[in-house]
C-alpha cells in the first residue's frame, strides 16, 4: 500500500466485530481509524462529515440498510471506497453489494485473515491507476 493514511469509517452494530476490526486496523500504520458507528443513518452523516477513504460497512444495520447506507454514501461522497464486511454469503446479496458501488466484499468470518490483502489489492490497484495517468 501507499506511505500515505487512509481513512477508515466502521460501520458496524455488533460492538465485538467492530472491536476486533479496529484492532486489525489498529496495527497496521497505514489505516487510520477516524469513526465508528452502529446504525445507518448515522453512517450517511459521519460520512459526509468526515469523508473517509474507506468504509467498513455492514448490510445489516439498524434504522438504514446497509446497500442504502452505500447508495447514499455513494452520491454524497463518490471519492469514499467502500467495502462491505457481512455475514451473508449468498451469490445474489453479494452481487447487489457491487451493484450499490462497493469494491470489496468480505465474509466476517474470513476477516481476520481476508480484509487486509482485500484492502491492500484494492488500495494497490488505485494507487497504480493513479501513477498511470
Amino acid at each position: 500500500m501507499s506511505a500515505e493514511s487512509i481513512s477508515v469509517l466502521l460501520v458496524e452494530d455488533f460492538i465485538p466485530f467492530r472491536t476486533v476490526t479496529r484492532s486489525l486496523l489498529d496495527e497496521q500504520p497505514n489505516f487510520h481509524v477516524v469513526g465508528e458507528v452502529a446504525d445507518g443513518l448515522e453512517a450517511v452523516e459521519k460520512a459526509r462529515q468526515l469523508r473517509p477513504d474507506l468504509i467498513l460497512l455492514d448490510i445489516s444495520l439498524p434504522r438504514l440498510h446497509g446497500f442504502e447506507v452505500a447508495r447514499r454514501i455513494c452520491n454524497l461522497v463518490p471519492s469514499s471506497r467502500i467495502v462491505f464486511l457481512s455475514q451473508e454469503m449468498d451469490a445474489d446479496l453479494i452481487s447487489e453489494a457491487f451493484n450499490m458501488g462497493a469494491c470489496g466484499y468480505v465474509i466476517k468470518q474470513q476477516a481476520e485473515t481476508e480484509l487486509l490483502s482485500v484492502l491492500a489489492s484494492i488500495f494497490e490497484a488505485s494507487s497504480f491507476a493513479r501513477a498511470a495517468d
